[in-house]
Protein backbone atom coordinates (compact mmCIF):
# COMPACT_ATOMS: atom_id res chain seq x y z
CA UNK A 1 0.00 0.00 0.00
CA UNK A 2 1.28 3.77 -1.20
CA UNK A 3 0.19 7.06 1.19
CA UNK A 4 -0.13 9.98 -0.67
CA UNK A 5 -0.09 13.33 0.96
CA UNK A 6 -0.13 16.57 -0.90
CA UNK A 7 0.98 20.23 0.31
CA UNK A 8 1.64 23.22 -1.29
CA UNK A 9 -1.42 25.01 -2.39
CA UNK A 10 -2.98 28.16 -2.06
CA UNK A 11 -3.95 31.51 -3.83
CA UNK A 12 -1.31 33.00 -6.52
CA UNK A 13 -1.77 35.85 -8.15
CA UNK A 14 -1.29 35.18 -12.16
CA UNK A 15 2.52 35.75 -12.86
CA UNK A 16 3.41 34.11 -9.37
CA UNK A 17 5.08 30.97 -8.53
CA UNK A 18 4.36 28.20 -6.11
CA UNK A 19 5.48 24.69 -5.45
CA UNK A 20 3.74 21.65 -4.57
CA UNK A 21 4.97 18.61 -2.33
CA UNK A 22 3.58 15.28 -2.40
CA UNK A 23 5.02 13.13 0.33
CA UNK A 24 4.60 9.60 0.10
CA UNK A 25 4.88 6.49 2.00
CA UNK A 26 4.36 2.76 2.31
CA UNK A 27 5.59 0.46 -0.53
CA UNK A 28 6.75 3.91 -2.65
CA UNK A 29 9.80 1.53 -3.85
CA UNK A 30 7.62 -0.69 -5.40
CA UNK A 31 6.35 1.67 -7.79
CA UNK A 32 7.47 3.07 -11.31
CA UNK A 33 7.04 6.38 -11.20
CA UNK A 34 4.88 9.18 -10.26
CA UNK A 35 3.23 12.20 -11.39
CA UNK A 36 0.99 15.50 -10.63
CA UNK A 37 -2.67 15.42 -12.61
CA UNK A 38 -5.13 18.18 -11.90
CA UNK A 39 -8.83 18.86 -12.24
CA UNK A 40 -10.65 21.81 -12.80
CA UNK A 41 -14.37 22.61 -12.37
CA UNK A 42 -16.30 20.94 -14.37
CA UNK A 43 -13.82 19.06 -16.88
CA UNK A 44 -12.10 15.82 -16.85
CA UNK A 45 -8.71 15.49 -15.08
CA UNK A 46 -5.21 15.91 -16.89
CA UNK A 47 -2.15 14.84 -16.60
CA UNK A 48 0.18 17.76 -15.63
CA UNK A 49 3.64 16.30 -15.41
CA UNK A 50 5.42 12.57 -14.55
CA UNK A 51 8.92 11.25 -13.39
CA UNK A 52 9.31 7.43 -14.34
CA UNK A 53 12.17 5.49 -12.35
CA UNK A 54 14.29 6.00 -15.13
CA UNK A 55 14.59 9.88 -14.51
CA UNK A 56 12.38 10.87 -17.53
CA UNK A 57 9.62 13.33 -17.32
CA UNK A 58 6.66 14.10 -19.26
CA UNK A 59 4.83 17.78 -19.36
CA UNK A 60 1.12 18.65 -20.66
CA UNK A 61 1.91 21.28 -23.55
CA UNK A 62 0.53 24.07 -21.75
CA UNK A 63 2.46 23.78 -18.66
CA UNK A 64 5.53 22.83 -20.45
CA UNK A 65 8.37 25.25 -19.96
CA UNK A 66 6.69 26.88 -16.85
CA UNK A 67 6.62 24.10 -14.61
CA UNK A 68 9.41 21.32 -13.64
CA UNK A 69 8.52 18.36 -11.93
CA UNK A 70 11.49 16.37 -9.51
CA UNK A 71 11.86 13.39 -7.26
CA UNK A 72 14.34 13.67 -4.12
CA UNK A 73 16.45 10.80 -4.27
CA UNK A 74 14.72 8.40 -1.60
CA UNK A 75 12.11 9.09 -4.26
CA UNK A 76 9.75 9.36 -1.06
CA UNK A 77 8.97 13.20 -2.00
CA UNK A 78 7.70 14.28 -5.10
CA UNK A 79 7.71 18.03 -6.18
CA UNK A 80 5.93 20.37 -8.54
CA UNK A 81 7.63 23.86 -9.26
CA UNK A 82 4.79 26.09 -10.98
CA UNK A 83 5.97 28.97 -12.50
CA UNK A 84 4.41 32.08 -14.43
CA UNK A 85 1.05 30.81 -13.12
CA UNK A 86 -2.21 31.82 -15.16
CA UNK A 87 -5.79 32.11 -14.04
CA UNK A 88 -6.42 28.24 -16.19
CA UNK A 89 -3.94 26.67 -14.26
CA UNK A 90 -6.72 26.78 -11.69
CA UNK A 91 -7.16 23.33 -10.40
CA UNK A 92 -7.16 20.55 -7.60
CA UNK A 93 -3.60 18.76 -8.22
CA UNK A 94 -3.45 15.24 -6.96
CA UNK A 95 -0.01 13.39 -6.76
CA UNK A 96 -0.31 9.88 -8.11
CA UNK A 97 1.82 6.71 -7.85
CA UNK A 98 2.18 3.83 -10.17
CA UNK A 99 0.75 0.51 -9.71
CA UNK A 100 3.55 -1.25 -11.75
CA UNK A 101 6.77 -2.09 -10.74
CA UNK A 102 7.98 -1.25 -14.08
CA UNK A 103 6.37 1.46 -16.74
CA UNK A 104 8.56 2.46 -19.08
CA UNK A 105 9.55 6.43 -19.91
CA UNK A 106 7.50 8.58 -18.60
CA UNK A 107 5.77 9.85 -22.00
CA UNK A 108 4.50 6.40 -22.03
CA UNK A 109 2.30 6.66 -18.85
CA UNK A 110 -0.80 6.68 -18.74
CA UNK A 111 -3.93 7.32 -16.24
CA UNK A 112 -4.28 3.64 -16.05
CA UNK A 113 -0.96 3.43 -14.56
CA UNK A 114 -1.19 5.32 -11.53
CA UNK A 115 -3.04 3.21 -8.34
CA UNK A 116 -2.42 5.49 -5.74
CA UNK A 117 -3.76 8.81 -5.69
CA UNK A 118 -3.58 11.71 -2.72
CA UNK A 119 -6.11 13.97 -1.34
CA UNK A 120 -5.55 16.63 -3.72
CA UNK A 121 -4.71 20.63 -3.26
CA UNK A 122 -6.25 22.91 -4.50
CA UNK A 123 -3.95 25.84 -6.46
CA UNK A 124 -5.91 29.26 -7.47
CA UNK A 125 -4.81 31.85 -9.87
CA UNK A 126 -6.43 35.14 -10.02
CA UNK A 127 -5.87 37.61 -12.37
Amino acid sequence: QVRLAESGGGSVQAGGSAKLVCDASGAIDGTCGMGWYRQAPGKKREMVSIISNDGTTDYADSVKGRFIVSRDSAKKTLYLQMNSLKPEDTAVYYCAAGRYAECGHADEMEESDFGYWGQGTQVTVSS
